[in-house]
C-alpha cells in the first residue's frame, strides 16, 4: 500500500471512530421512551441518560486535546476507543438507572478522548493544503451529519429489536476500528508531559467545563438563566475560568498555549463555531418534535425525514466544497453556507400545525444540508490555520469543546423559549398543537438569529482571504516523535 492510499485508508478509520461518538449523541434521543419505561425512569432522570454524557465530554475536551500533544494523539484516541467501547457494553447490559446513568458518563469520557484528536491527526497526516482541505471535508461530513444517521439508526435498532442494541452496535464497530487504527495510523511520541504538565490548570479547567456544561443542560434549561441554582453556578464557573487563565499566564509549562488565541482564524472560526452549533444543534431536537407532537410520525419516520440532510451535507462535503474552498476561498464559502442555512431556519418559523413534508419541511432541510456541507468544511479548515504540529491536539479539543457548549447552550436557550412560548400560547386559548408549534416557530428565529451573528463575525474577524486552505502545517515533528511510519501499513 503506497503513502498516500495508506493517509486515506487511516482517514477512513479516523472518520469511523467519529461517527462512532457522534451517532451516540441523537441515537439515543429516539430510544428515551422505550428506556424509561423498562427501567422505570422519572421525567427528571430520564434527562440525565443524556445530561451524563455531555457533562463529561463536553467537560474532558480540551485537557485531553492538550493530553494528546503531550503523550501523543495515537495513545489517547486508543485509549478512548476502548474506554467508549467497554462503557456502551454496560449501557446495552445496564438494568437500573443508576447503572446505565454511571455508563453514560464514561461513554462521555472515552467519546472525549476519541474525539478531541482526530482533527489535529488528521491535519499532521495531510500538511499539503489541497489534500488537507478534502480530507477536512470529509470529517466535517461525519462529524455534522452523523446527527442525522444517528435518528434513523435509532429509529431502526429500538424498533426492530430494542433500545439495548443502540449500544451494542458500537462494540464491532469499536473493535474494529481500534485495530485497524493501531495499524494503519502513524505513531507519534508527543512533546513530553514536561511541556504542558500543568495539574491545578487541568483542574481548574475541567472543573468549570463540566461545572458550565451541567449549568446549561439542568438548571438553566429547567429553572431559566436568572434563577439562583443558575446563577451560583455560573459565577463560579466564570471564577475558574479566571483563575484558569491566571494560571496560564503564569505557569512554567502551561497546559494550554494561551498563544494560539492570537490568531484571528483560530479566534474567529471559534466564536462561528459556538454560534453556528447554538443555532443548528437545536434543529435535529425542535424539529424531531415537530415532527413526532405536530405531524404525527413515529421515531423510524422521523429517521428518515432527516436523511436528505445527510445526503446533500455528504454530497458535497466529499466531492464539491474542497474545490469551492478552492476557487472562491474558506471565508467566502463559509458565508454562503451559513447564508443557506439561516435561510433555512427562518423558513421553518412559517411551517403549519398541518404541514406537508414535501412543501413545508423537505426544503428546510435541503438548505439546512446545503449550508451546512458548504460552511462546516470551510470552518475546521480555518479552525486548524495558523497552528504548530505541537498544538494541533489542542486546536482540535478547541474546536470541538466550542461545538459541544455551543450545541448545549443552543439547546437550553431554545428548549426553553420555546416551551416558554407554548405555555403562554396555551394560556392564551391556543390547541395544543398549535401552542407547540408556535413555540418552535419562535426557537427557530431565534436560532436564524444566531447564525446570522455568525455571519457576521466571519466578515468583521475572518481575514479575506481568497486561498482555500491554511498554510500547510508544519511536518517537523516535535522531540521524541518518530517519523511517520506508513510502511507499518504496507
Amino acid at each position: 500500500m503506497n503513502v498516500q492510499r495508506s493517509r486515506w485508508v487511516a482517514l477512513v478509520v479516523l472518520c469511523a471512530g467519529m461517527l462512532m461518538i457522534v451517532l451516540d449523541t441523537t441515537v439515543v434521543n429516539v430510544a428515551l421512551p422505550s428506556i424509561q419505561s423498562d427501567l422505570g425512569f422519572t421525567p427528571a432522570g430520564l434527562a440525565w441518560v443524556v445530561n451524563a454524557y455531555l457533562i463529561s465530554f463536553g467537560g474532558l475536551l480540551l485537557l485531553v486535546g492538550r493530553l494528546g500533544d503531550l503523550i501523543g494523539r495515537r495513545r489517547v484516541f486508543l485509549a478512548g476507543l476502548a474506554l467508549f467501547t467497554g462503557a456502551s457494553l454496560l449501557c446495552g447490559l445496564s438494568t437500573s438507572e443508576v447503572m446505565l446513568i454511571a455508563a453514560r458518563f464514561l461513554q462521555g469520557v472515552g467519546g472525549a478522548l476519541t474525539s478531541a484528536v482526530i482533527l489535529g491527526m488528521i491535519v499532521t497526516l495531510f500538511p499539503e493544503p489541497r489534500m488537507q482541505a478534502k480530507a477536512i471535508g470529509v470529517y466535517a461530513f461525519v462529524a455534522s451529519a452523523g446527527g442525522a444517521v444517528g435518528l434513523l439508526a435509532g429509529g431502526l435498532l429500538t424498533e426492530a429489536i430494542s433500545w439495548h442494541w443502540i449500544f451494542f452496535v458500537n462494540i464491532p464497530i469499536g473493535v474494529v476500528t481500534g485495530v485497524l487504527a493501531k495499524r494503519l495510523i502513524p505513531y507519534q511520541a508527543g512533546i513530553g508531559l514536561r511541556h504542558g504538565a500543568d495539574v491545578p490548570g487541568a483542574v481548574l479547567i475541567t472543573s468549570a467545563l463540566m461545572l458550565g456544561v451541567y449549568t446549561i443542560v439542568k438548571p438553566a434549561a429547567e429553572l431559566g438563566w436568572t434563577a439562583p441554582r443558575t446563577v451560583v453556578p455560573a459565577a463560579v464557573v466564570v471564577a475558574l475560568l479566571t483563575g484558569f487563565v491566571v494560571r496560564q499566564r503564569k505557569a512554567a509549562n502551561p497546559l494550554i498555549p494561551l498563544r494560539i488565541f492570537r490568531s484571528r482564524n483560530v479566534t474567529g472560526a471559534n466564536i462561528v463555531q459556538v454560534l453556528g452549533a447554538a443555532g443548528m444543534f437545536g434543529t435535529f431536537f425542535l424539529g424531531s418534535l415537530y415532527l413526532q407532537k405536530t405531524l404525527g410520525y413515529d421515531p423510524l419516520r422521523i429517521g428518515l425525514a432527516f436523511l436528505p440532510v445527510t445526503v446533500v451535507m455528504g454530497t458535497l462535503s466529499v466531492r464539491y466544497t474542497e474545490r469551492l474552498i478552492n476557487s472562491f476561498g474558506a471565508r467566502r464559502t463559509m458565508v454562503a453556507g451559513l447564508a443557506l442555512m439561516a435561510v433555512g431556519l427562518a423558513a421553518f418559523t412559517v411551517a403549519p400545525v398541518g404541514g406537508s413534508y414535501p412543501v413545508h419541511v423537505l426544503p428546510v432541510l435541503v438548505l439546512l444540508g446545503t449550508g451546512a456541507g458548504l460552511s462546516f468544511p470551510a470552518l475546521m479548515a480555518v479552525s486548524m490555520s495558523d497552528v504548530d504540529t505541537a498544538d494541533a491536539g489542542f486546536a482540535s479539543g478547541l474546536v470541538n469543546t466550542t461545538a459541544q457548549v455551543g450545541g448545549a447552550i443552543g439547546l437550553a436557550v431554545l428548549a426553553t423559549l420555546s416551551a416558554t412560548r407554548t405555555g403562554e400560547l396555551g394560556r392564551a386559548g391556543h390547541g395544543t398543537a398549535e401552542a407547540l408549534t408556535g413555540g418552535y416557530h419562535l426557537a427557530f428565529g431565534v436560532a436564524a438569529a444566531l447564525v446570522g451573528a455568525a455571519i457576521v463575525v466571519v466578515l468583521a474577524i475572518l481575514p479575506n482571504d481568497r486561498r482555500a486552505t491554511p498554510e500547510p502545517v508544519e511536518t517537523v515533528e516535535p522531540a521524541g516523535c518518530e517519523e511517520p511510519a506508513y510502511a507499518e501499513a504496507a
